[in-house]
């Protein structure tokens, strides 16, 4: 049997889509990269951020834990698994582990920054992580708090990169400004 491929632009929609399905707007997430960052960057804004969030989505990596975490959020929401998982899912269990797990590995990519942002937002839930996280009206949320955290975690850490490339930058104009001066001085 030959293989077939999912087109790459085909994910990326499905992925943006199931967030937007799960009631996650980009700019939601875009305001925890902003609330992380903007201590460090006084010139970042809410547009930047979300900007920082877009590009996330373009990794597969995060793409494929949206759509296998939100594919099983809502399995346990039709109460389709099977038991045990059924209710260690719906239930958010503690020592599950799992959702935490994938979250983590899409974050993985992002560096140490990402994944010491990511413990610190699935500790913290900050934002609409909170709102996902809190079991109301029969939704399940199990995964999709943590993708949420892991999505934020990324483009803040894609930030914190950005802004040291920019700073690494402009040093070395600084530098080739000086040698310049001191071979015309």
């Amino acid at each position: 049997m030959a293989r077939r491929h999912v087109h790459s632009k085909k994910v990326t929609i499905a992925a943006r889509q199931a967030l937007e399905d799960r009631g996650v707007p980009l700019e939601a997430i875009g305001e925890i990269v902003y609330d992380m960052q903007s201590p460090y960057n006084n010139t970042l804004t809410l547009a930047d951020c979300v900007e920082s969030v877009e590009k996330v989505l373009l990794k597969r990596e995060i793409q494929h834990a949206i759509l296998v975490g939100v594919e099983l959020d809502r399995l346990a929401e039709q109460k389709k698994l099977s038991e045990p998982l059924q209710t260690i899912i719906e239930s958010d269990e503690g020592l599950f582990g799992v959702d935490e797990t994938i979250a983590l590995g899409a974050a993985l990519g992002y560096g140490s920054i990402a994944v010491t942002t990511f413990g610190h937002l699935d500790k913290n839930k900050l934002g609409i992580i909170k709102k996902l996280d809190t079991k109301k009206g029969g939704s399940v949320h199990t995964f999709l708090d943590d993708i949420v955290a892991s999505i934020a975690a990324t483009a803040s850490s894609r930030i914190a990169h950005k802004m040291r490339d920019e700073e690494d930058s402009l040093t070395k104009d600084e530098t080739i400004i000086n040698e310049e001066e001191e071979l015309i001085g």
